[in-house]
Parts: C-alpha cells; structure tokens; sequence
C-alpha cells in the first residue's frame, strides 16, 4: 500500500513539473495600440505581427484612443498571463498607472512610440521603450521648410522675409507633438528667417480633423498662410485636400506642406508635387524593435536587444544598461522619396 501510495506521489510530482515546464515554454505578449485607424501604427501593428509569426502566441487589441479601455485591456492580458506587455500608450502622462500594474505582476514592458516622461521610465527596471527623437523629426520639417524658402522668393507672398505659418497639431499631451511643434519653427530661427505663427490647432492626428482646421485657417487668413506645417502626415495630407478645395496646385498655385512619417499615401503626395517633404518615422524598424524586446522579455532571455539599433539611455547615448531603442529619422523630399517607395 506505502509502495502504491509512493508511486502516485512520484507519478504526481512528475506530471505538475511537466505542466509547469509547459506552461513556461509558451509565452505570450499582449500588445496594444492607441488606436487601429492611426495610419502609421498600422504599419507599426503588422511588423509586429508578421515578426510574431511561428514564434510566438500574441494577442493585440485596439485602444480606440480611450486610456481606462487600455488600462482594463492591461488587466485582461496580465489575467490571461502574458510574460510580456507591448504598449502603445493612449495618454503617456498617464503611464504610472500601466507600469504599475505590470509591476505587480512582475511582467516586462515596451512601451513604443509615444514617449513617456524619463521619471516614469525610471519607476521600475523592466520597462523598455521604443521609439525616435522627435526632436529630430521636427528639425528635419524646419530644414525643408529652410531650402524650400531660400531656393523659392516667391514663396514670401507679402515681401517682409518673415515666414508666416500654420501648425497642425496632434494630441497637444503627446511629447511628439509638442517636440515636433516647437524643433521645426527652432530649426527654421536657427537657419536665420523670421517667423509669425498666423494659426495652431490640433488636429489630433487624424485626416479628416486636418482637413477641417485647414479649411478654418484659409478662411480666416485669405491669401496670409505662406507655410504649412502638421506633426504627422496624415493631417498634411488632409491640409493638401482642403488646399486643394481652395484652388491650390493647379494654374501655378502654390502651397508648401511639410509632414512626418512617410506612410504610402504622403509618398504618392509628394510624387504627385503636392506634399513639399516629410521625415520617415521608420514604421517597420519600430515594429520590429518592438516585437524583438518583447519576445527576448516574455521568453526570459538574459541577453535584451535588437539588431535595429543599441540600447541606449534617453539621450541617444549608447549604452548596454539602457532602456531605450532609438529608430533614426530620415529626411524625405522628391529628391529621394522613390528610395522609400515599396
């Protein structure tokens, strides 16, 4: 009988370590995204699902641009037990709330794309970010803006050397807006030309909103607006539609529109002559970066990188201990937006 009962014990013990050693090879990352009709985090969205292909269970949910629907998606994931969290926060200011949830649970986390503030990337030693320097994205704006000026003295429609400008803005909360918003106009005082903000307004990142805001400057400020610029592309391109309702690009009408991201649709703007430049906010190496910290994070691997760029601290300085990836910005205009093209 002690014989039989002994038996079961080992036959027991052997089948709840074999479960528990199941359970820890399959690791699952939940994933996040503000909101799935953001043009480029669709991008963002499918390198990392293509990434995650074969290799891993993931799980993605739409935010919908509502932060308490991404805090209880938060609580679903960690419920279900992802080893790892990917999120692409509606509110960065308010990331504390996510970080400590995460915490508690003891579950990594990349955050991507929306920058949160230094102090709350310090809370805790497993939360990761992905991302570029938006201070970059926005003085390459300003230097296009720059050698468009400079080659271009017909763009000064009043004659007084002084840029008079729009600004479309995003989420006015998110530091790249704010970044992009105020490194484009440096750049442009940098280079040494005066500027005179005619119009600001938020357009929330989306293309019909920027149409919208468009249309009430060029009402407001008839034959003014010299320069126009947005913190993504798809505000651009919805000032291009308004312009266009105004009668520009047509009969040698002209207006200057800088954006940010180089998605499809503004490299077929700038093809088609009607979206000045715009900078690549690399879709793809984000994603990648992305999936590539998550998945060494959710598999418990000691060695957290990506081949897409070094870690480094929050200045771009490179250094192994760090929690940052930095994707490099590049300046696109219709010298080199073919190389983009796919």
């Amino acid at each position: 009988m002690k014989k039989s009962v002994l038996l079961f014990l080992v036959v027991a013990m052997v089948l709840s370590v074999g479960g528990c050693a199941k359970k820890a090879a399959t690791p699952k990352i939940g994933v996040c995204i503000y909101k799935f009709d953001d043009t480029f985090m669709s991008y963002v969205r499918n390198q990392i699902e293509t990434a995650a292909k074969g290799k891993i269970e993931l799980s993605v949910q739409d935010s919908q641009y509502d932060q308490p629907k991404q805090n209880d998606q938060v609580d679903q994931f960690l419920t279900q037990g992802v080893t790892a969290l990917a999120i692409n926060l509606v509110d960065p200011s308010a990331v504390s709330v996510i970080i400590q949830k995460a915490k508690a649970k003891n579950v990594p986390l990349v955050l991507f794309n929306r920058e949160p503030a230094a102090e709350d990337m310090a809370a805790w030693d497993k939360v990761y970010y992905v991302g570029a320097k938006a201070q970059q994205s926005g003085t390459y704006q300003g230097e296009i803006i720059v050698d468009y000026w400079k080659s271009h003295p017909e763009a000064d429609l009043n004659k007084d050397g002084i840029i008079q400008y729009v600004m479309l803005m995003g989420d006015p909360s998110n530091t790249d807006a704010k970044y992009r918003t105020e490194f484009s106009i440096k750049a442009v005082e940098d280079a040494g030309i005066k500027t005179e903000k005619l119009a600001q307004d938020t357009a929330m990142w989306d293309r019909v909103k920027g149409q919208e805001k468009m249309a009430a400057f060029l009402a407001a400020y008839q034959g003014k607006i010299e320069v126009v610029f947005a913190n993504n592309d798809d505000m651009a391109l919805g000032a291009i539609e308004a312009l266009k309702a105004a009668g520009y690009f047509s009969n040698g009408k002209y207006m200057p529109v800088v954006g940010v991201d180089a998605t499809p649709p503004a490299l077929d703007a700038l093809a088609q002559g009607t979206l000045l430049g715009t900078v690549l906010n690399d879709a793809v190496k984000q994603g990648q970066a992305t999936f590539d910290l998550a998945y060494a994070l959710a598999t418990g691997a000691t060695d957290v990188k990506t081949d897409i760029a070094p870690l480094a601290l929050a200045d771009g300085t490179p250094d192994p201990s760090g929690k940052y990836v930095w994707v490099p910005y590049v300046k696109v205009t219709k010298d080199n937006y073919k190389d983009f093209v796919k």
